[in-house]
């Protein structure tokens, strides 16, 4: 049998004919589209996470990928396969778990469909609108890159639940940290942007294809840091020009960034084992 390296990549390019695949959500139109499965045993387990927990982040990493094509979510369809021994406590958990998160965000639970299955698997569709998206490409030679906020604290703390340990119920694995009302601010000032759910290094990689680039890095950036999935913080790129403002806005909301790149003639390639159609994590 043949290996392949991405499969996630490969099966997405059975449909590349669509001018609408390649971002974090469809645009169509004045409409934003966009879908995360969350799976139990694949991107989590019960013993983890309470299921008002695993509702609310299964909500959370679909409305990321809104927020960072400068869309505003409106609706949201459920897909939840539920285990046959899950009761009344347990459907009033999960609930409770995506009520709160749509409530948070103005988003409305629109319908969606339920199965029985052994295990709890979630699938969530997010409908937005958007005035002017922001996407992956349009990254221009000479752009600085940036990130939000700190990476690697998730990985660490998946290596802990993997071992059987206990992580803050503060922990991003947990419970990831959105940022709408900085990234609405500064899209107006950035050319590019992607959350970065796979990882740094696996997301430059897609940014480097999608706009035929290469990184300088301005310091070296360690794999626990660059192979950290599931952060949930913003990938961005912006002209040197707007610095100052993206700066500005960054302090109003207390948004720490990092500008370790500018982009260059050439292309990128993520060194990371690939987090999709794995079973166990490495340590």
């Amino acid at each position: 049998m043949s290996q392949i390296k991405n499969k996630e990549q490969y099966f997405i390019n059975q449909f590349i004919k669509s001018k609408f695949i390649g971002d974090d959500g469809a645009v169509v139109g004045k409409y934003v589209y966009s879908m995360d499965a969350f799976f139990e045993n694949v991107h989590f387990k019960t013993s983890w996470m309470s299921l008002e927990q695993i509702a609310q982040k299964a909500m959370l990493i679909n409305i990321s990928d809104a927020i960072v094509m400068n869309a505003k979510p409106k609706y949201a369809l459920l897909s939840v396969a539920i285990p046959p021994h899950y009761g009344k406590k347990e459907l009033d958990a999960l609930a409770s778990g995506f009520n709160k998160t749509a409530k948070k965000f103005n988003c409305e639970i629109i319908g969606g469909d339920t199965i029985s299955n052994e295990k709890l698997d979630i699938s969530v569709t997010i409908i937005s609108t958007t005035k002017k998206p922001t996407l992956r490409t349009g990254t221009k030679r000479d752009d600085l890159v940036c990130y939000t906020g700190e990476l690697g604290s998730v990985k660490r703390d998946l290596n802990l639940l993997l071992e059987g340990k206990q992580v803050s119920k503060k922990s991003k694995f947990i419970k990831p940290k959105l940022h709408p009302k900085f990234f609405y601010e500064i899209a107006p000032y950035i050319n590019s942007a992607m959350d970065i759910s796979d990882g740094l290094f696996f997301e430059l990689e897609r940014l480097s294809k999608a706009n035929k680039v290469g990184f300088e890095f301005f310091t070296d950036i360690p794999a626990k840091v660059g192979c950290s999935g599931e952060e949930y913080e913003v990938l961005f790129t912006f002209d040197k020009k707007n610095i100052n403002k993206i700066n500005k806005i960054a302090r109003k909301h207390n948004i720490e960034l990092n500008v370790f790149a500018k982009t260059i003639k050439g292309d990128f390639e993520c060194k990371c084992q690939n987090h999709h159609f794995k079973q166990k994590e490495e340590k």
